[in-house]
């Protein structure tokens, strides 16, 4: 799943750090987001969402494998 959480939150001026203390999340966690490395749970999205006020979809980036 792609994002684009390291544009929304750079185009923001917002630091790593700032968002995760926002998030309650650690700097890994937002840096692991940012480089794809590792998928939201689904109410840590929902905080994502609201932080920036805009909807998951906005942010997450959801592709279906072709098979």
């Amino acid at each position: 799943m792609k994002n684009r959480l390291e544009e929304l939150r750079k185009s923001r001026g917002v630091r790593q750090e700032e968002l995760a203390d926002a998030l309650g999340v650690s700097r890994q966690t937002i840096g692991s987001l940012e480089n794809g490395r590792y998928n939201p749970s689904i109410l840590l999205a929902f905080k994502i969402a609201r932080y920036f006020g805009m909807t998951i979809e906005d942010i997450f980036i959801y592709e279906e494998e072709s098979k």
